[in-house]
């Protein structure tokens, strides 16, 4: 029994260590060992390709005239621009506004939930590339350009760009830990494809668009499906867009579990699971960057369990046990005092126990399609 729990241990604590720090290090190797196998910068087409922005909204009459006003304001030649903004059963003045503002065309539709308004937005469109945003995402003049030029890579079938977070004078630390995120995307994107993307900034071709299940989102859904259908998803930096964050720790708790309960339904059943499709290394990914991320709440289960059971037999285990104590205390007194070590172990505490908490909501209830705009970013 106490081998088994030591093995149970080090196995927990070795795949938590290598999700977090190993994976990382292994792309930056992987990256300097494949130098020459970097995607060469595309040749700019002669003529701007003609695209679609879908903008998917519910309610978003306090954002939306601004969303459309920077759509249009973009760098890309207007006939060559067609807006769109899809109203998801808006019961306030969110279509007015963006007809007002100057969209090409607004659509009314039924309460169906985000993926199902996109869905209907790219039945309207005419671009020959798509490209989507969230209504309280603002694009920098150049975003749309540079999201649009890895598609001369004729395998390249979606690309994302980068959300940089404003308003981050609360106690949320989501900025760090989307710093990091974006390190790693940009390290996939170069050997591979990315695994997840975003929803504020992002496109694919007419051709490579996929219908999903409506609760299963664009975000983490797209990349690996793409993937499985021969495309690359790449990730283009210079593609920026920003953003309002959640002002507090327990809201990006409550976004993060809402969003993990979208996300568990694409892990266990939306094929993210089986191998079929992929590359030995973007395998890998999966596995590293989403699997091992998801189960990261499991893996604390079963350190601070042996810890427990082992802490009167070594002082090694009686260590790991204080230090997890040290990190719940210092994520309790987080919520009092704001000092920037108490709020990142806050943070790290509730986004990653938010993970199991979204896995609870779906299979206690299962997953609406509708969503609601989060506290604060609007």
């Amino acid at each position: 029994m106490t081998l088994a729990l030591e093995l149970a241990f080090w196995l927990a604590v070795g795949l938590l260590l290598y999700a977090q720090f190993g994976y990382p290090l292994l792309l930056l190797a992987l990256a300097r060992l494949r130098r020459s196998g970097a995607v060469s910068p595309p040749v700019p087409a002669e003529q701007p390709p003609s695209v679609s922005l879908i903008v998917s909204a519910y309610n978003e009459q306090a954002v939306v005239a601004a969303k459309v006003a920077n759509a249009l304001a973009l760098d890309h030649p207007r006939e060559r621009l067609e807006v769109i903004v899809c109203c998801d059963g808006c019961t306030d003045r969110t279509a007015e506004l963006a007809r007002d503002a100057g969209a090409d065309l607004v659509l009314e539709l039924p309460r169906g939930g985000k993926v199902r308004a996109q869905d209907a937005g790219v039945a309207r469109a005419g671009g020959e590339l798509l490209a989507f945003s969230d209504a309280n995402a603002f694009w920098e003049p150049d975003a749309l350009r540079a999201l649009l030029a890895p598609f001369a890579d004729r395998r390249v079938g979606y690309v994302c760009g980068q959300v940089r977070f404003v308003g981050s004078g609360g106690t949320n630390q989501e900025g760090l830990y989307w710093r990091y995120e974006m390190a790693l995307r940009e390290l996939e994107s170069r050997l591979a494809s990315v695994t997840a993307g975003n929803g504020a900034i992002y496109a694919t071709r007419a051709s490579s668009y996929i219908e999903v299940d409506a609760v299963m989102g664009h975000d983490l859904c797209f990349p690996f499906n793409m993937v499985k259908r021969g495309w690359r998803a790449v990730y283009a930096p210079g593609a920026r867009a920003t953003e309002r964050m959640v002002p507090t720790i327990e809201g990006e708790f409550a976004r993060k579990r809402r969003m993990m309960s979208h996300a568990w339904p694409i892990v266990v059943r939306g094929g993210m699971l089986s191998p079929r499709g992929y590359g030995p290394l973007y395998a890998l990914m999966i596995v590293s960057h989403r699997l091992l991320r998801y189960a990261s709440p499991l893996l604390h289960l079963v350190v601070l369990a042996a810890s427990v059971a082992l802490a009167a037999r070594s002082p090694v285990y009686l260590g790991a046990l204080l230090s997890q104590v040290a990190l719940l205390a210092a994520a309790a007194l987080g919520g009092r005092i704001r000092a920037r070590p108490l709020l990142l172990a806050r943070y790290y505490v509730l986004t990653t126990a938010a993970l199991a908490a979204g896995l609870w909501d779906w299979l206690r209830r299962g997953t609406p399609a509708g969503w609601e705009p989060a506290e604060g970013t609007r």
